[in-house]
């Protein structure tokens, strides 16, 4: 077992696909160390995933409250983020400051997580970043997240080559069945996933689960850097 013992690092995996994620590293007899802006959250998941996973509170936003993460943390195997908030609009109507938020939560959360973490990570270690197939095929109203999920992209290919021998990658999830979609009324929930599997070859809406595997193969595998993993049932077909 290639992660049993490895220390990793999961930045927002309290819920969805981020508490997916740590379940299927524990799956690998890895060490979990989970990090969210939530205590109620933190609470919640460490309940979900036992006694045994590491849990802090810390706002990915702010370089201060990452650099004093990480001290705590100290050494470290594999870094995974999957927080982030994006904006959905249209480009006309979507305000300049929905916009730079957006950014600062997905883009730059990503972007100050990553020099956070860098002192603390083993050179044999990875880091996985989450983007989106809106950075490849952006319905109308998803031009913000589209730039934001192709600028961490391009990012990821930068830092393949800045930070080796670490390997840095990727993973572009398309619409999956997480608790982001709580606050819609069940009804019109369900009929939306009953929308999109209709247009997926695959027939069906992501779990967390499936996209969870993702991030354990691409810390598994030892000659993936600068790669997207694209899991997104066809979406980029249709």
């Amino acid at each position: 077992m290639l992660l049993k013992g490895k220390r990793v690092v999961i930045v927002g995996g309290t819920s969805g696909i981020g508490l997916a994620t740590a379940k299927a590293f524990l799956e690998e007899s890895a060490q979990i160390i989970i990090a969210s802006r939530s205590a109620s959250k933190l609470s919640e998941a460490k309940q979900s995933l036992g006694d045994g996973v590491e849990t802090y509170e810390v706002d990915f936003r702010s370089d201060e409250k990452l650099a004093d993460f990480f001290n705590k943390v100290g050494k470290f195997d594999h870094l995974v983020v999957t927080a982030g908030e994006g904006a959905m609009g249209q480009f006309s109507d979507l305000p300049v400051n929905d916009a730079k938020a957006a950014f600062d939560s997905k883009f730059w959360g990503q972007y100050i997580t990553v020099k956070a973490a860098i002192p603390f990570l083993n050179e044999a270690g990875s880091i996985t970043l989450t983007s989106g197939v809106y950075g490849v095929r952006p319905p109308k109203g998803a031009s913000t997240l589209a730039a934001i999920n192709s600028a961490l992209e391009g990012l990821v290919r930068g830092l393949a080559v800045d930070l080796a021998p670490v390997r840095v990658n990727i993973v572009s999830p398309g619409i999956v069945d997480t608790p982001m979609y709580g606050g819609m009324p069940q009804e019109q929930r369900q009929a939306m996933y009953n929308g999109i599997a209709e247009q997926l070859p695959v027939g069906r809406v992501a779990t967390s689960e499936d996209i969870a595997e993702s991030y354990v193969y691409l810390a598994k595998n030892g000659f993936s850097t600068g790669t997207v993993i694209l899991i997104d049932g066809g979406a980029r077909l249709v």
